[in-house]
């Protein structure tokens, strides 16, 4: 990698940090260009060379993290036939996840609550779209080996990422850890429903 290479990937670093420490803290819409600008050092024109736009910024943001997101749910997220352990395994990667990336977490959650036509909430939606999918999926596998959960796969699966996006909402504000033993309880608490 030349110089030059190592600059611009040091600047879109630079930037996307500013950017989500801003994002997070006060939300996108309050968040101007210039006021990302001025954290990151760089000129307006920089920014625009790198992303075109404060939405393309957004969305680079937005694809990178929910990358990292998708990698540590891939492995887990696939029923082989014991839905508890299952289950519990996406939990930890969640929260994991969330414990690991705070800021964008923080983020993410409140873009699932932007009002619908903002630039912001169509730029996190399909995100969002493929976490319930990858869900579904899991939750249409378990239906199987489970007669009673058929054709309820979307409501389980909208349930289940409710219920940990709450935990780790309440962890982020320190109301309690994600650990081992919020996973074992959360995925208990969930179960329990499931099968009565």
């Amino acid at each position: 990698m030349t110089t030059e290479d190592k600059r611009e990937v040091d600047n879109r670093s630079n930037i996307l940090a500013c950017a989500l420490e801003r994002f997070a803290a006060r939300g996108y819409d309050a968040v101007g260009v210039q006021e990302i600008v001025e954290a990151a050092g760089i000129t307006k024109p920089t920014l625009y060379h790198y992303f075109g736009s404060k939405l393309g910024l957004l969305e680079v943001l937005l694809a990178g993290h929910f990358a990292g997101l998708e990698a540590a749910l891939a492995p887990v997220v696939v029923y082989k036939g014991d839905l508890p352990y299952t289950l519990e395994r996406v939990a930890a990667a969640y929260f994991q996840y969330a414990a690991a990336q705070r800021l964008f977490y923080r983020f993410q959650l409140a873009l699932w609550f932007a009002p619908p036509n903002s630039e912001a909430f169509r730029a996190v939606s399909p995100f969002h779209k493929k976490q319930q999918q990858l869900l579904e999926t899991l939750f249409m596998d378990a239906a199987r080996d489970h007669g009673n959960m058929r054709g309820r796969h979307r409501a389980y699966a909208a349930t289940y990422l409710g219920m940990l996006n709450t935990y780790i909402g309440l962890a982020l504000n320190e109301y309690t850890e994600l650990n081992d033993v919020l996973v074992y309880r959360a995925v208990h608490q969930f179960m329990h429903g499931i099968f009565s």
